[in-house]
Formats: structure tokens, sequence, C-alpha cells
């Protein structure tokens, strides 16, 4: 309990902590992300349902409008869609697979991509260049069309979208990974590791990876809220999760179906939640970029 309470007040007397206080659009993406996050999981304690229960849901409640125009009902705050499922609290459940499809594919990629630039920079070499050559071809084409191939590839499924995530994910973490390490390698430290007989992989994870984090960090927040989007694009075009799965996706492209007869709010708050989520994101993203980049100081 000591080693927790000391480190919570190292952090309030730091810099960084000081900083983070005064930037107003970092404590918003914090506090919206904070709430987003909140209801995800306590999601079936505060909706009024679970629409993915068919004993909760009835055709008889369909396209309600939201509570504030005539007709609508403070049961279904945010409106139904065409099964009569709540859109709010529709959008609650589906933003659990969506913030748990960004998060789990974010560390993922995460995870390989930086392994393998720590390997490309450390090595050099063939290595490197095979690396590279495969992180470059990747880069020419669009993200979300790798993705859709892959998910023709594995079918769909919360797993398919994590491999699918996984394997577009990596390669920006490698070369950012590569690029820090090709610097840091050739200070005193690594080359006294290397001349007193250290193993390599204790070299790369010790001694340099903790020099190169900050980048990663940083990357990492950003790539959360890109795979909430790529996620939803991809259960958009239906090839991503699948219909008896929740998703801000799915939620949107459902609405979409009939957003030109006038039931605009099935698609317009899915949508808008998706906004917020990454837009939270990013704010964070930000506020971490500069902090942790010594050369924006």
């Amino acid at each position: 309990m000591n080693v927790i309470k000391n480190g919570f007040v190292k952090i309030k007397q730091s810099e960084m902590f000081y900083n983070y206080k005064r930037n107003l659009p970092a404590v918003f993406g914090s506090v919206v992300l904070l709430l987003i996050v909140l209801a995800a999981l306590f999601g079936p304690f505060i909706t009024s349902q679970n629409p993915y229960n068919l004993k909760e849901v009835s055709l008889s409640d369909s396209y309600m409008l939201p509570f504030w125009l005539e007709g609508g009902s403070l049961e279904f705050p945010l409106g139904t869609d065409e099964q009569g499922r709540d859109i709010l609290s529709s959008i609650i459940y589906g933003s659990r697979v969506s913030l748990f499809i960004g998060v789990v594919g974010m560390l993922l990629s995460c995870t390989l991509g930086t392994v393998l630039g720590l390997i490309a920079g450390f090595y050099g070499g063939k290595i490197d260049s095979v690396i590279m050559r495969i992180a470059d071809v990747q880069l020419s084409f669009p993200t979300t069309l790798i993705a859709i191939f892959i998910m023709t590839m594995f079918g769909r499924g919360i797993d398919k979208i994590l491999i699918a995530l996984t394997l577009v994910g990596w390669v920006h973490y490698a070369r950012t990974v590569r690029g820090s390490v090709l610097s840091v390698k050739k200070l005193e430290y690594v080359e006294a590791s290397r001349s007193i007989g250290l193993p390599d992989w204790i070299i790369m994870f010790k001694h340099i990876l903790p020099n190169v984090i900050t980048s990663v960090i940083v990357l990492s927040t950003i790539q959360i809220g890109d795979f909430i989007l790529t996620e939803a694009t991809l259960s958009f075009l239906g090839v991503g999760v699948p219909i008896t799965e929740p998703s801000l996706g799915l939620l949107v492209k459902n609405g979409f179906d009939v957003l030109f007869s006038g039931l605009w709010w099935s698609s317009f708050f899915p949508g808008l939640y998706i906004m917020l989520i990454v837009f939270g994101v990013n704010l964070l993203g930000d506020f971490l970029r500069d902090e942790l980049n010594p050369r924006l100081k």
C-alpha cells in the first residue's frame, strides 16, 4: 500500500501532471473517455434493456422517436431501431465491443511491431531489409483495403478483426521503433553491455526499449481511435462484426439503410458516439505527444 501511495504522490508532484491539469483539452478528453469506459463497464446496470436479448425487445416499439420529439418516450430517450431496440442501450453495449477491439488490437499490433522494430534496428543487414521492405509494401496499400482483404480470407468475427488489425497496425510501430533503435544502439551504455557479454535480448528489452518506449506510448494512444474507426468501417461494409454481436459500426449501418426515410436517429447517435470516443482519444494522445516528445518542448 505504501508503494502505491508513494507512486500517487510522485505522480501528483510531477511536471507532467502539473501540465496535464493546466491542459483543458486533455482533461476534457480524459473525462469523456472515463465516462464512456464506465458506461461500457456498467452497461447492464444502467440501460433499460439488453438490446440483444430477444425476450426484452418488442417489434411494436420499432422506430420510436427520441423523447424530445412528439411521440417519443423517456423509456427510450434516443428512440429505437427497426427491431424495437433502445438506441441508447444499443450504443452502450456496442461501445463495449468497439472499445475491446480498439484496445486489444492496439496491444497486439504494438507488441508485434515493437518486437520487429527492435530486431530490425538492432541487427540491421538482411533482417532489417526484409522487415522494412515488407513494411514498405504494406504501406503502399490503404489500411482499410488490406483489412477488408484479410477479413474476406478469414471470415467475420471479433477474433478475425483483431487478426486483421494486428497485421495492418504493426508497421507504424516497427518503423518508429527501428528509427529510435538505430540512434540508441550506438550509445556508450549499449556498447558496454555488449562488451560484458549480455545476451542480445536483454540488451534490446532492458536497455534499449525503455529509451524508445515514449514514442510507442504516443502512437498506441492515437491508434486506439484509429482501430475503433477501422472496426466501424469494416462492420459498416458488412465484413466486420457479425450481425448477432453489438457494434457501433453495425448500428450506423442499420440506421443508414433508413436514413433517407427520415429515421435519422438510429444512425446519427451511434455515429456521434464513435466521434466522441475518437475525439477523446485524440485529445489525450496530443497531450502525451507534446509531453513525451522532447523536441516539442
